[in-house]
């Protein structure tokens, strides 16, 4: 392991790099894994230590590391679909990088990913090392979205949600779940507002699929304390204020080490979450904060 006695600015590559926004820890990792990184001239290990002294190299090409981890900076975006969140695509689709401002310091690292047919909230920050708490299953962030499905699924269906269904990668459940519109009797689609706290690949489309139900639209309407602006249109960023960051960063120190939620479970007598009776009461359901937007037409 790399390490210079008597120092103790010292820190593991991932969280030195994450630190100073270069990259995701998880990034970083897969640059080691790679043998991408090098420190001091020797290629770089999972577990070896820097400072900002160092010369770590990615790829051969120094990297410029700050003194100090840099102010942090939150970007909301309003993904529209069609666009995906990858750097680059191999089919030539749009990405999300496309539009972005260039941020003062490092680079955006985004927070989670939304899939290429998903519109919404995206967050993206500079601090690795938030991004990398904000998407740790341990840090139970919520995530509510706006879907649009097809048909009318009854009570015992949402209730089946609300208990849990097998994914081929596990058990998952909905937080809650409310109607978001007032959609006619026997009409085509119903909308409803769904939270959850974990962000698996296709995780809200599967749980309808596994129910027997296609989603025909999804919008991310908030991202734990940080709700996608009314007046903020598909295409278009802005940046959050200090206290926007600073909520995010409490919201996920409350929950240190916090137990991943179980899936699928038998609930004690007088628990079972049951879904509201009709509109009125969804709308005035408790613990969600954000009104319901429309779909995009």
């Amino acid at each position: 392991m790399l390490h210079v006695a008597g120092y103790d600015g010292m820190k593991r590559l991932q969280k030195l790099l994450a630190e100073t926004g270069l990259a995701s820890r998880r990034t970083v990792e897969e640059w080691i894994r790679a043998g991408r990184l090098t420190v001091g001239g020797r290629i770089a290990r999972l577990g070896d230590k820097a400072s900002v002294t160092d010369v770590v190299c990615l790829d051969g090409r120094k990297l410029e590391i700050p003194y100090g981890p840099a102010a942090a900076q939150l970007l909301l975006y309003y993904k529209p679909a069609g666009e995906v969140t990858t750097r680059r695509d191999p089919q030539g689709r749009p990405t999300v990088f496309e539009r972005l401002p260039a941020p003062g310091q490092g680079r955006w690292i985004t927070v989670g990913r939304l899939d290429v047919n998903t519109s919404g909230l995206l967050l993206l920050t500079t601090d690795g090392e938030l991004a990398h708490r904000l998407m740790h299953p341990s840090s139970q962030i919520e995530r509510e979205y706006l879907v649009r499905v097809r048909g009318q699924p009854g009570t015992a269906v949402l209730r089946q949600l609300l208990d849990g269904v097998n994914l081929e990668d596990g058990p998952a459940s909905f937080e809650r779940i409310s109607p978001a519109e007032s959609d006619a009797v026997g009409g085509a689609h119903s909308t409803y507002r769904v939270v959850l706290r974990e962000g698996r690949n296709r995780e809200v489309r599967r749980m309808w699929q596994a129910v027997g139900f296609e989603v025909s639209r999804l919008l991310r309407l908030r991202y734990g304390t940080v709700e996608l602006p009314r007046n903020l249109r598909p295409g278009e960023a802005r940046l959050a204020d200090a206290g926007v960051i600073e909520a995010l960063k409490r919201a996920v120190e409350r929950l240190p080490g916090a137990p991943t939620r179980p899936g699928p479970k038998s609930r004690t007598p007088g628990t079972r979450k049951r879904p509201p009776a009709g509109p009125r009461a969804a709308r005035g359901g408790a613990g969600a904060p954000s009104r319901g937007r429309p779909p995009s037409k």
